[in-house]
């Protein structure tokens, strides 16, 4: 087995200086560097360069690890023991926008289960980092889920349907039972910062379908080893490419996931 701890804090450092990068790059945005991959799906020169950047840099670190990536700048392998799973920037749009919640994430697999996993807000300059049987850390302290345990005392996320429409109207059920019975829904563009939000207690719980591997896997694993619960909508363990996630504190696991099957279903 890989050496871990080690191994840490070389990806946190890399993720980081990711992340100096587009925040370099966003200074000097203009829309013009944008391009369209489907619907609503939004790509720029950045993207693809901070993969590049990326890529380059933990292929250095541990050669025999293969890739999967969202702008497949690199041969896409998730047949070797080791894979990286890599989302350059996640919550593009912001960026393009002009706001400032967006991220660099970074999950080392294991024979297709999260390992390590390094989520770096770049705003706010928040490392979230997470070992298999290690604990999560936000910014070097340890970070845990919250302890509220009820919904009337919670805060949840989620990220709106944007091309894969088929279940709004269940999850427009599940949002308007969740309003009056929570402290409010947030959505912040980004799936990763959901997922380190949650993983650090700002959050209670975080929902979302029609995600992609890049956007959860290293969520996941922060979730996990701060004390937190992953299921997809199915109830199932979440692996990274089951397209919905329910990710919650212990207190409130079992409210959300009845919730979302309730209105949503199970399909």
């Amino acid at each position: 087995m890989i050496d871990l701890p080690n191994l840490r804090p070389q990806v946190e450092d890399i993720a980081r200086a990711a992340g100096h990068f587009l925040r370099t790059q966003q200074a000097s945005f203009s829309q013009e560097r944008v391009s369209l991959k489907s619907l609503n799906a939004l790509v720029s020169d950045v993207d693809k360069n901070a993969e590049e950047l990326l890529v380059s840099a933990l292929g250095n670190l541990l050669p025999e690890a293969g890739f999967l990536t969202e702008e497949g700048t690199v041969s896409q392998n998730t047949n070797a023991n080791y894979y990286w799973v890599i989302d350059p920037l996640d919550g593009t749009t912001n960026f393009v926008h002009g706001l400032p919640i967006f991220s660099v994430s970074i999950a080392l697999m294991y024979q297709n289960e999260p390992i390590l996993g390094v989520v770096y807000e770049v705003g706010m300059d928040e490392c979230f980092s997470a070992i298999q049987g290690g604990g999560t850390t936000l910014n070097g302290s340890p970070a845990h889920t919250s302890a509220t345990a009820e919904l009337k005392d919670s805060l949840l996320a989620t990220g709106f349907p944007y091309y894969d429409f088929s279940g709004v109207a269940g999850f427009q059920k599940t949002l308007e039972y969740f309003y009056p019975r929570t402290r409010g829904i947030r959505r912040i563009g980004t799936a990763a910062v959901d997922l380190s939000y949650t993983a650090c207690g700002r959050f209670e719980g975080y929902f979302e379908y029609g995600l992609s591997p890049w956007d959860v896997a290293a969520g996941i694993l922060l979730v996990r080893e701060a004390g937190g619960q992953v299921c997809d909508y199915q109830g199932g363990n979440a692996p990274i490419d089951s397209k919905s996630i329910i990710a919650t504190n212990k207190g409130v696991f079992g409210d959300v996931l009845r919730v979302i099957q309730h209105n949503i279903g199970n399909g």
